[in-house]
């Protein structure tokens, strides 16, 4: 061991050869006992029965309930989950006002369609746009974020006349008709799907990889370490990327005939991209002055999650046209939504539209229950403090570890970038080398054999993603740091033994 401190001298300031695993937090819950089909019967059926999923692990993961920040598979093994469904549960899993909800509307009107009024939905509408700027005042209920991105992109085209349509690379909006074309992930891709009809991707300004930008860039607790021209008043990096994003329209869009421009606030599939400063505002106020419509997409990003404000555009300085939200709106629960202005929303009445399940009772009253805990618990207030924390704890190891190239995020919405940890230099384009797809997932397995469950993104799936229930505390945070110091000492351990 000695031999492999002195290689690894500097890269951990806290290495350990103890093989004892940092200690889970204390709760006060047990799970119930596992009835379910065995282990094997639910790997064959997903084999055989089952439509292709993404792989998490090596192991599958068979998982049987849920309490909080909390998970349990069969076995009863407990996990922290540090992903949250992708940012789905919001509240946390199996949260007791959810479920007291779900059951008294159940007992009352479980479904009708959208053809009939009841009052849960006008109650469900009228706390949403409470929390909407603005003209955005008119909701359309649907089931998934999809659902409410192509209703979105129907809307601009409706309302504008227009056809083309912009995004930006490394988005993720959904791969759905027409949304195949607007993602631009070559992961979401299938070949013999046809990209969209009048649709373009603009520059990803990624202040990180990017061609421009550096650390006075991000409206962010954390900066990336590379050098740039910037200053606090004037971010020249999102002058660069906005240029780019103008070309589009001096080469490829009619002039003055725009349909509208899709953003996530933070990019969440994509790696949790943060854009530079001022980026977005320059850009709404570029598709407006040719005609188009400006979507957020808050899908990942809304409902309090990024701390500061309850949307994250909010924090762009912009309004947009038309607000897509889903997975926090129903903390797991199927439903989605699309908020826009009333002008805008009378658009569809040129044709006949319809969801069947949108707008849904017992989906109502979760999304109104979802909306009282988040205020009643300083859901919002905790993403700020507990995410801001987890913020700086990871620039600290950011320092202690060469393979952690960039901490990048908002409230409980983060990215560590991992990359190759002999590189010297990342502060020039094209020397950022990502960490390979088999390194990052041994200390992802690594990370579940110790109890910790994160995603992972980015277009070389080498960016770690946290975004969970937003109850999490700093206790789970401290223990989060001590499973990925851990991971990440047993990586480097396993390198060295096998470079000898």
């Amino acid at each position: 061991m000695k031999n492999i401190r002195s290689k690894f001298k500097g890269i951990s300031k806290h290495y350990t050869t103890s093989s004892l695993f940092p200690e889970l937090p204390p709760i006060d819950f047990k799970p119930l006992p596992y009835k379910g089909i065995s282990y094997e019967k639910a790997q064959y059926m997903q084999l055989n029965n089952v439509f292709p999923q993404v792989q998490m692990y090596e192991d599958p993961l068979l998982l049987h309930e849920g309490k909080m920040q909390w998970l349990f598979d069969y076995k009863g093994k407990r996990y922290l989950d540090m992903f949250g469904g992708i940012a789905t549960v919001s509240v946390g899993h199996c949260h007791p006002k959810i479920i007291e909800a779900i059951a008294e509307q159940s007992g009352i009107l479980g479904h009708v369609s959208g053809a009939y009024e009841h009052p849960k939905m006008y109650e469900y509408v009228e706390s949403l746009v409470s929390k909407m700027p603005g003209d955005l005042k008119t909701v359309y209920l649907v089931n998934s974020g999809s659902e409410a991105n192509e209703l979105a992109m129907l809307l601009a085209r409706l309302h504008t006349g227009n056809q083309d349509v912009l995004s930006i690379q490394n988005c993720y909006h959904g791969v759905s008709g027409n949304l195949h074309g607007l993602t631009a992930l070559a992961s979401a891709k299938f070949n013999n799907t046809p990209a969209g009809i009048s649709i373009h991707h603009a520059m990803c300004p990624d202040v990180f990889k990017g061609i421009w930008g550096g650390r006075k860039c991000r409206d962010s607790p954390v900066q990336t370490q590379r050098s740039c021209e910037c200053d606090r008043n004037h971010c020249r990096a999102a002058d660069n990327y906005y240029e780019q994003l103008e070309n589009i329209f001096s080469y490829s869009i009619p002039r003055g005939k725009v349909a509208g421009f899709f953003a996530e606030s933070i990019q969440g599939v994509g790696g949790v991209v943060q854009f530079p400063r001022g980026y977005l505002k320059r850009v709404y106020e570029l598709i407006r002055s040719n005609g188009g419509l400006c979507v957020a997409d808050e899908v990942q990003t809304g409902f309090g999650r990024t701390g500061e404000h309850f949307w994250n555009f909010q924090s762009h300085g912009i309004t947009p046209d038309i607000v897509t939200m889903a997975k926090g709106i129903g903390n797991g629960f199927p439903m989605a939504a699309v908020v826009t202005t009333s002008s805008i929303a009378r658009s569809l009445n040129s044709a006949f539209h319809f969801n069947t399940f949108g707008g849904n009772p017992v989906s109502c009253a979760v999304g109104v229950s979802v909306l009282k805990v988040i205020e009643e618990e300083c859901l919002q207030q905790n993403c700020l403090e507990v995410g801001t924390y987890f913020l700086e704890k990871l620039c600290g190891m950011r320092r202690e570890w060469k393979i952690i190239g960039d901490v990048r995020g908002k409230g409980l919405m983060i990215g560590v970038e991992l990359i190759d940890g002999d590189q010297d230099d990342i502060d020039n384009i094209g020397v950022i080398n990502p960490l390979n797809c088999r390194a990052v997932s041994r200390i992802k397995n690594d990370c579940l054999k110790m109890g910790l469950l994160f995603g992972v993104g980015g277009i070389r799936s080498n960016v770690l993603r946290f975004m969970p229930p937003m109850c999490v505390t700093k206790a789970d945070v401290d223990f989060t740091i001590a499973v990925l110091r851990r991971a990440m000492q047993n990586y480097y351990e396993a390198k060295y033994r096998n470079n000898l």
